[in-house]
């Protein structure tokens, strides 16, 4: 299965980072951080209207390569002028070409938009190193991690100023997902055992999620069309990620997007 070789290959990798930047360098870096974003507030809070959240990604298992010439402050400057409300940067080194140091690249061009770093947490390294390298909220999925894995991240995270964004597929990870608190649920169209997509699993699980909860979904949302059908569920937040990458003018296309999120 490929969720089974991208969590093994990502603790070999996360302790190969351990090497790289030990924490005692991750916490120098902390101290020189004066601002983080309210990732929670940025996508969610107005009644009839939702949110974007743009990707950033390089390469994909299924897709490959999607952006040969790939510069992430770039990339995130299109999205801001475009009308996103925050980011998610995928971070994985060896399946999606991604490293942390893109999340800080967007940070040093100036970019205030709140970050979500994208990954397969694993380690509680990665939360010092979210925070550190300049995201705003880190993804914590149900499967990759057991209930006890995320509860520990969890803490971390509000030790650490992040949002926890707690990723489900099907209906008993979102049970976990509630029992453990999650304040912010990532429902994810994509089934990552199959990578198969159906933005109709957005559809049957939101009305299982307490009313309270900010609830984003992610995966197969390609379209206006698309958005206004999320909108109509009265999810706080889509993910867009290969549809914008791909795209010759993402900015232009953002803003469509946007005027059907509306």
């Amino acid at each position: 299965m490929i969720l089974d070789e991208i969590v093994e290959n990502k603790r070999k990798e996360v302790e190969k980072r351990k090497e790289e930047v030990p924490q005692a360098v991750l916490h120098k870096m902390l101290e020189r951080r004066s601002r983080f974003a309210d990732f929670r507030g940025a996508i969610s809070g107005e009644k009839d209207k939702l949110k974007l959240i743009c990707e950033i990604k390089k390469a994909s298992p299924s897709a490959g390569v999607i952006k040969e010439d790939f510069d992430p402050a770039e990339i995130a400057r299109a999205y801001e002028a475009g009308g996103a409300d925050a980011l998610s940067v995928l971070t994985e080194e060896k399946y999606f070409l991604g490293r942390p140091e893109h999340i800080s690249a967007i940070r040093d061009a100036g970019i205030a938009l709140p970050i979500l770093r994208k990954d397969f947490t694993c380690d509680l390294y990665q939360v010092v190193e979210s925070a550190a390298f300049g995201a705003d909220a880190i993804l914590l999925i149900v499967g990759v991690m057991s209930r006890a894995e995320i509860l520990e991240a969890m803490q971390a995270c509000e030790d650490y100023r992040l949002a926890a964004v707690v990723e489900v597929h099907m209906e008993e990870q979102l049970t976990e997902a509630i029992d453990v608190g999650a304040g912010i649920i990532q429902i994810n169209n994509r089934d990552l055992s199959t990578f198969k997509v159906d933005l109709s699993t957005t559809e049957r699980l939101v009305p299982l999620v307490p009313k309270s909860t900010v609830v984003i979904s992610a995966s197969g949302v390609k379209t206006p069309e698309d958005v206004s059908r999320l909108r109509k569920v009265l999810v706080d937040a889509a993910l867009i990620g290969d549809t914008l990458m791909r795209h010759p003018d993402p900015g232009s296309f953002l803003k469509e997007l946007a005027a059907a999120a509306r």
